[in-house]
């Protein structure tokens, strides 16, 4: 069998984009296609239908079905850019997480409607290796443990991140852990993603628990902008009612790194 794919970048967030087949297996097919050194090598794996309306799938690399902010912004850019939505710039497509809004807003700029988010639960105390942190652990469609830090550019994030990812106050399923510094310009942020089971250079999702959980803390208002490890910067847009948030937009770069056939 022969698969056309796209490799997008979300930010540095990178995935492989197909076509949904009817008789593929695409857990597997994420594994083989997201593998760095045996196959294309991404984050993740997209999968796109148009028929009978407009689908997106999301794959992590180890196989695991999820939502991804990134990777939904790159879908739509990409089913723009393909024809997909007769012109339109802004449409709507179905994932794991509901029927969610978008916009295509400039040639490499998309941006998607998110979720309502869920605050689940504000200053957790948790040990690990003999230091204490405190995590805030939001749902933006993946749940999320935010920390914050002062030196973001030298934190072993991959070392805490996995102890925490796995900690037994975030449940059965674990959660993403985001590391987060606070700046006059904005928010800095570097994400330990599960699924992918390692630092990535952006995570949506992360981005948005990280500013929702900024504004919580009373360090930002809307709209945040959001510095990840690539060095983009994406925008979270919002409006606030207590701890309920509203209108929730996840904005930033999206674009085509590569086609091919595997």
């Amino acid at each position: 069998m022969r698969l056309s794919f796209d490799k997008l970048s979300g930010a540095g967030n990178d995935f492989v984009m197909i076509e949904a087949h009817a008789s593929a297996k695409h857990s597997a097919l994420a594994r083989r296609l997201c593998d760095r050194r045996s196959g294309v090598g991404a984050d993740g794996l997209l999968v796109v239908s148009r028929r009978p309306s407009l689908r997106l799938a999301y794959f992590n690399a180890d196989g695991s079905e999820a939502f991804c902010g990134n990777g939904s912004r790159c879908a739509a850019w990409w089913m723009f850019r393909r024809g997909w939505t007769d012109g339109r710039r802004e449409f709507e497509f179905a994932t794991s997480e509901g029927v969610l809004r978008s916009k295509v807003l400039g040639a490499r700029t998309a941006a998607i409607r998110m979720p309502r988010p869920r605050v689940l639960r504000l200053g957790i105390k948790i040990k690990i290796g003999g230091r204490s942190h405190v995590a805030h652990w939001l749902d933006t469609g993946v749940p999320h443990a935010v920390v914050v830090v002062k030196r973001l550019d030298f934190f072993p994030v991959v070392e805490v991140g996995r102890a925490l990812r796995f900690h037994k106050a975030f449940g059965r399923t674990g959660a993403n852990v985001d590391f987060v510094a606070f700046g006059s310009r904005g928010l800095s942020v570097r994400t330990y993603e599960r699924g992918v089971e390692d630092e990535t250079l952006a995570c949506g999702t992360g981005v948005v628990a990280s500013a929702l959980t900024a504004s919580l803390l009373g360090k930002a208002r809307s709209p945040v902008r959001v510095k990840v490890r690539s060095g983009q910067t994406l925008r979270v847009q919002f409006r606030r009612e207590g701890r309920r948030f509203e209108d929730l937009w996840l904005e930033g770069p999206a674009q085509l790194v590569f086609s091919g056939e595997i």
